[in-house]
């Protein structure tokens, strides 16, 4: 593996950490105060951190560090996370994601944003919260030049089940180094915990790389470890107090422990003194720090005695003699753990490994998932092509191949299921997104927004979820810009100050459903309706539905906005919205009511891979019917056929009418309209919730076809969305059910795809 794909492997974790820190974030400013959220924050931004270093990535290091400062102050209850203070943490997070995309892409961020944001935490992690939150934090009395991290409180532990406890630091225990001169001193307390030695890490490894910063004093406390007999083979027993002189600072001192600093307690201080005159007598200090070199840990060596005094004598062979005395211990502990695992019974094993194979995951690269789901896809059409070909050329129907057939049918379906599952992944990036785009829209407008998002873990295609950010950004900006009004305006309607944007994704009859609704003023339809008939779009007397005059918002062009901005007022958004949508063969509606607000509603497949579908005939041509579009299959009967007009009929169901199409002459497969009672009505549900009867002349079954995009391998069809390969060999053509009830309403089809395209 070359660094470039090592590189890539960071910038994939970086995602993965970026939505950490922004669902952390945002848990916290809906108050959650649990201590694993904000560690789970702070690990974020550390990770990225430390992985940039590697790179020699420094504008993403140095923003990362800052950040890193401000939200160890909150971890460490220096500073309360009110609603001010996580306001400028959640720009900083967009700026962070901004830095890492700059690094991974090209090209260049706001390097004012930056900066301010920049003096804004290194405000807050000095103490200077704004004026408007809940409760100010103390200033610390000394802050250092880069706003260290100020050191976590360490409580006295209480006893254990083997009667010992460790001993609480303090650094009150270190002794004062004499010298003629500044010294700049770190001074350290690391005390590991049992995770340190389960991940294959090593104290005297860490011991040793921090030697190499510069001249070391150390004493190792072993005051907690207990006699052998009553030792638990997983825990931590040594714990050191460190003093090195070194010019590389707080922050070299902690790249040593960056990838251990979560598996122990670590304390750090930096000191600077003048120490004048001669060393104070030995026997008056409460410990006395040993030179220390590491560098024959290489070597190897005996093991040191099972005793050994509390305070190491002044020399560097006891200081030796306790390295390794830790690594005796070390393995004493790992032997003893092994034994233990082994005499676990077989139940408790089976359901550890069980718990460990469910949190196993693999990084596959996309390409070749989609290779693996074409493979698939031509399998399930050879497959039914073998079926066709036994059904007609067999008339038993019970022979062992016709048996055979369908358990590979049956495994054909599982395996493609299984495949399409691979690639299925939930919405919860594409929703997350949404909040910084909520932020910044609500910036601008000068509005207070609130966003709430439901089913982030609602699954679909990866394919859906790349195309899904671009119609969920028209459709945010248009909610918080059109929808919501100015927070005195809403106090003066009775509304709270805050608007609210809620976000909600669910499964519903296959296909998946994407609701975005506001609680701001609703359409204001006469001024919609005024609009349309200012740009020609409708005739001044057109008597319009509600639904119809809501729909006309989704026009190219078109516009309610009073002046041109850089949100709105060009006309520019929801067009884009409709067409992004039907281009994933998926569908949009509107429900809005004056004063309460508006819910647009997106369907979708689940995957533009595969297709469950009904397979009819019209004028002798094959087509195939999406099933999540069908609600219900009749036949006619000429009592419930009713003329209207000179060329439309209604088909009377369940006493209500519904407008009967006739599928052949919408396609132009025929000129004349077909006898309704000779074929089969599919009454289907259309965009905007309207039902029609879509007329054709027979069914030949239901089945999962593999879809092929058209315009790809020949040219855009209207009225067609895709096409598929039947057992026997022939294409058909999918059906664009929309496109086809649109038609119905007026136009000519050709007109509504011209028209789909551009609005």
């Amino acid at each position: 593996m070359d660094m470039n794909e090592i590189k890539e492997i960071f910038f994939q974790e970086c995602e993965e950490q970026l939505a950490e820190l922004e669902s952390g974030l945002l848990k916290l400013n809906d108050g959650d105060r649990d201590p694993e959220t904000v560690n789970a924050v702070f690990r974020a931004v550390h990770s990225i951190k430390g992985g940039a270093g590697a790179f020699g990535l420094d504008d993403l290091v140095s923003f990362a560090h800052v950040f890193e400062t401000t939200l160890d102050c909150v971890r460490s209850n220096k500073l309360e996370p009110t609603q001010d203070v996580l306001k400028v943490m959640l720009k900083s997070a967009d700026v962070l994601a901004d830095l890492t995309n700059a690094a991974r892409d090209g090209g260049s961020v706001d390097e004012a944003r930056s900066r301010t944001l920049i003096r804004e935490l290194e405000a807050l992690a000095n103490g200077e919260v704004p004026a408007a939150a809940e409760a100010p934090a103390p200033k610390p009395a000394a802050a250092a030049p880069k706003a260290a991290a100020p050191a976590p409180v360490v409580e006295k532990p209480a006893v254990n089940d083997e009667g010992f406890q460790p001993i609480p630091f303090s650094f009150g225990d270190f002794d004062e180094e004499p010298a003629d001169r500044y010294v700049p001193t770190c001074q350290i307390l690391f005390r590991p915990k049992k995770d340190l030695y389960a991940k294959g890490n090593e104290a005297a490894l860490l011991l040793r790389d921090l030697s190499r910063l510069g001249e070391m004093s150390i004493y190792c406390d072993m005051d907690s470890l207990p006699p052998l007999d009553k030792m638990n083979p997983e825990e931590a027993y040594f714990s050191w107090k460190i003093s090195v002189t070194t010019d590389k600072g707080e922050d070299g001192v902690r790249t040593v422990f960056e990838f251990a600093e979560w598996d122990c307690d670590l304390d750090i201080r930096t000191v600077e003194e003048e120490i004048v005159g001669e060393a104070a007598n030995e026997e008056e200090l409460p410990m006395q720090p040993v030179p220390f070199d590491l560098s024959i840990l290489d070597e190897g060596g005996s093991t040191g005695s099972d005793e050994e005094p509390a305070v190491i004598e002044s020399d560097a062979a006891a200081a030796v003699a306790a390295a390794e005395t830790v690594s005796k211990v070390a393995q004493v502990a790992s032997r003893a753990a092994e034994n233990a695992k082994a005499a676990a019974s077989a139940a408790s094993a089976a359901q550890a490994n069980q718990a460990a194979a469910a949190g196993q995951t693999i990084r596959v690269d996309l390409d070749r998932v989609d290779r693996l789901i074409n493979l698939v896809g031509e399998l399930v059409i050879n497959q039914a092509m073998l079926s066709q070909s036994v059904v007609e050329n067999d008339t038993n129907g019970t022979s062992s191949i016709n048996m055979g057939l369908e358990e590979l049918q049956q495994l054909t379906r599982e395996i493609q299921d299984s495949v399409m599952a691979i690639r299925a992944q939930p919405v919860k990036p594409v929703f997350q997104r949404m909040a910084r785009t909520v932020r910044e829209i609500a910036d601008i407008t000068g509005k207070s927004v609130r966003l709430i998002t439901e089913g982030e873990n609602t699954e679909v295609d990866k394919t859906v979820i790349d195309k899904l950010a671009e119609p969920l950004t028209h459709m945010i900006r248009n909610a918080v810009d059109h929808g919501l009004e100015m927070p005195e305006k809403r106090e003066a309607l009775g509304k709270n100050p805050e608007g609210t944007v809620r976000l909600t994704a669910k499964h519903r009859s296959g296909r998946i459903v994407i609701e975005l609704a506001d609680d701001g003023a609703g359409i204001n339809r006469e001024k919609v309706r005024q609009k349309a008939i200012d740009n020609d779009l409708i005739a001044a007397d057109a008597n319009l539905s509600d639904e119809e005059i809501d729909n006309l918002i989704f026009h190219a062009g078109f516009s309610t906005a009073d002046k041109v901005s850089d949100l709105s007022g060009r006309g520019v958004g929801m067009d884009v919205v409709k067409r992004s949508i039907q281009a994933l063969g998926g569908r949009i509606s509107i429900s809005s009511k004056p004063g309460q607000g508006s819910v647009f509603t997106m369907s979708l497949p689940l995957t533009l891979a595969v297709l469950d579908g009904m397979v009819v005939t019209v004028a002798g041509q094959t087509l195939v019917v999406p099933l999540t579009a069908i609600v219900e299959t009749l036949q006619p009967e000429a009592s419930a056929i009713h003329s209207f007009g000179a060329s439309q009929r209604l088909i009377s169901i369940r006493n209500s009418f519904c407008p009967l199409v006739d599928v052949g002459r919408i396609l132009n497969f025929r000129n004349t309209q077909a006898n309704p009672m000779d074929g089969v009505a599919l009454l289907v549900e259309s965009e905007g919730g309207g039902q029609r009867a879509l007329m054709v002349d027979a069914i030949q079954g239901q089945r999962q076809v593999v879809i092929k995009s058209l315009e790809a391998n020949y040219t855009h069809v209207p009225g067609i969305a895709a096409a598929t390969i039947l057992g026997d060999g022939r294409v058909a053509l999918i059906l664009d059910v929309d496109a086809v009830v649109a038609a119905s309403r007026g136009q000519s089809l050709r007109q509504d795809i011209s028209l789909a395209a551009t609005g």
